[in-house]
């Protein structure tokens, strides 16, 4: 019997580092399992100046950097200014999850990401916003490739987290760390859209 392809392969043979940008330790923790038992080792870059409040954006980087220690994985920290993301989206405000404002927001994270892959050598860079089935992964993928054109010498290891075994395994992580798990995006525009939804169902 011809066995099954795995729906999550490397970027190319022989690939052993990686620089992951991570949204949050739940989305980051069954991706950086499948790429450790893999012979991949990520460096977890945490950048995410679309998080408000400053508390949330907090609360979750903690948790990311805590994750990446337990494992003995190197964590950068990216730069905090919400400032400058709200003026990335301005004009976006008020377009639905999986809109415009989505996709600059990607695009605005994923660039960095490819910039921070090229300063330390990392020819690769991929993202664990890919693991979420609330975010749209042609978007992601779209911001991706967009990131890497934009950014010479890097490859967007676009791959949907979301398959093999990860969304399960996810949730078992998420409960064996005690993880905090979010219940919104990130941004106070994808709050009100969660708070909206919740009042209505009320």
């Amino acid at each position: 019997m011809k066995q099954k392809k795995s729906p999550i392969e490397l970027p190319e043979e022989g690939c052993t580092s990686v620089l992951l940008h991570a949204c949050c330790a739940p989305c980051s923790s069954a991706i950086v399992e499948w790429m450790l038992q893999h012979g991949v080792r990520p460096t977890i870059y945490y950048f995410n100046p679309n998080i408000w409040p400053r508390q949330e954006y907090d609360i979750r980087k903690e948790e990311s950097k805590r994750h990446a220690g337990s494992l003995g994985l190197d964590w950068i920290d990216g730069d905090y200014d919400h400032e400058a993301w709200l003026r990335a989206v301005k004009g976006l405000e008020h377009e639905p999850e999986r809109g415009s404002r989505c996709q600059q927001c990607f695009q605005l994270r994923l660039v960095a990401a490819a910039q921070k892959a090229h300063e330390l050598d990392f020819r690769f860079f991929t993202t664990t916003l890919a693991s979420s089935r609330w975010k749209s992964i042609e978007q992601i993928t779209a911001a991706g490739l967009a990131a890497e054109q934009a950014v010479p010498g890097t490859r967007f290891w676009a791959q949907n987290w979301r398959k093999g075994g990860l969304s399960d395994r996810r949730n078992e992580l998420l409960r064996q760390y005690a993880f905090y798990n979010q219940q919104y995006c990130g941004c106070e525009f994808s709050q009100r859209a969660a708070d909206k939804e919740a009042c209505a169902n009320i």
